[in-house]
């Protein structure tokens, strides 16, 4: 298939629907005892409410939605922290725009706007470093955020600025990887996965065999799955089928896209620029080892946290939720959306409570949007 249209194809979807239901009864699948695979990039989960897959599939399947929005498990101590830097008088702070309403314990990047910080959204970190190049008088500080997919051009932007020698350009990193909360996933007894809807961005880079651990140890079936609706359900039938033949394999439906090895060269960005950090807090769930980066020695000049003083320079720490938000139970799948008790009621996206009802991959605004005032009814 060559274009899109065919990858939304209706009859091919209906095919696809007709064997994942015969494969699903064969299972004996049911609505009271379902299959439950959980899809791990938010762009999944949008996907999945945006053609209405959850409606259409197989009544014994039950999609789980895990913590594939970076910005939604964006811990609120590091929105306060990217405020107390935005709002120095001689710091310009960029940001992608998915950032700007996360609320913090005080108040989010947009109310320190509001409010007079010269924050300013980007659509790449490039863009803030043409800004350090024009403003040699300010500092001019990127936010870091995303998961192995946004990784290397934050990475690469570093490597510019150092070849430059543009030494009023940071990056306040927060920078964080898949593998490690799969695995405090799949660690939790409470949690019950039959398998696993790999995210396709993140493994256009680092590939598929940082998830042969799901496979290998955990005995669970993952594949790396594209965006449009066939892709989707293509993959949650190559799911099916692992577990109805008794296999537990790491697979690629989107090799059209995804390489095996991932790609080298935003790899070689990465392991030069980064290195892991002991343990990172992810919001709702708490500290996870090896889950975050931070910027290497060699590059310090440009590390936001040691330029300011601020964040895990100073030691790790563990903030609650807000009383009521439940964006750690949604996004570790105890809970779907709606069963959030502030869903459309003291969370909306004009007043949001939580990260998840914010960002366009977050759970809640896939709810939201989709389903709206008949979702929070329900």
């Amino acid at each position: 298939m060559k274009y899109a249209s065919e990858f939304r194809d209706p009859k091919a979807a209906r095919a696809l629907l007709a064997e994942i239901a015969r494969v699903a009864d064969g299972l004996g699948a049911t609505r009271a005892r379902p299959v439950a695979i959980m899809e791990i990039c938010g762009g999944h989960t949008h996907s999945i409410f945006r053609y209405g897959l959850d409606k259409l599939i197989h009544e014994g399947v039950e999609f789980i939605h895990g913590p594939g929005c970076p910005v939604c498990v964006l811990p609120m101590a590091r929105v306060d922290e990217a405020v107390q830097i935005a709002e120095r008088p001689d710091v310009i702070f960029t940001t992608f725009g998915d950032a700007m309403r996360v609320p913090g314990h005080v108040k989010s990047l947009m109310q320190a706007k509001a409010s007079g910080a010269d924050i300013r959204m980007v659509y790449s970190p490039l863009d803030a470093l043409e800004l350090a190049r024009r403003n040699p008088d300010r500092e001019v500080v990127f936010f870091g955020l995303g998961f192995e997919t946004t990784t290397p051009s934050t990475a690469l932007s570093i490597q510019q600025a150092a070849r430059e020698g543009v030494r009023n350009f940071s990056v306040f990193c927060n920078h964080i990887t898949v593998p490690e909360p799969i695995k405090a996933l799949l660690d939790d007894p409470h949690m019950r996965l039959d398998g696993f809807i790999g995210p396709g961005h993140v493994s256009m880079v680092i590939g598929i065999h940082p998830y042969d651990f799901i496979a290998r140890d955990y005995h669970k079936p993952i594949v790396v799955a594209g965006f449009e609706p066939t892709d989707l359900l293509q993959s949650v039938l190559m799911v099916l089928r692992q577990i109805a033949e008794g296999r537990a394999e790491v697979e690629n439906q989107y090799a059209r896209v995804v390489p095996e090895h991932g790609n080298k060269v935003s790899l070689a960005a990465i392991a030069d620029v980064y290195e892991k950090r002991p343990s990172f807090e992810w919001r709702g769930l708490g500290e996870i080892d090896a889950s975050g980066l931070r910027i290497r020695d060699r590059y310090r000049a440009f590390d936001a946290e040691e330029k300011f003083g601020i964040g895990y320079a100073a030691g790790p720490r563990v903030h609650p939720e807000p009383e009521g938000c439940a964006c750690g139970a949604v996004m570790t799948g105890r809970i779907k959306p709606t069963a959030c008790p502030q869903f459309g009621k003291g969370c909306t996206p004009e007043m949001p409570l939580g990260a998840l009802m914010v960002s366009s991959e977050g759970a809640c605004a896939a709810y939201w949007q989709y389903g709206g005032a008949r979702a929070a009814a329900e």
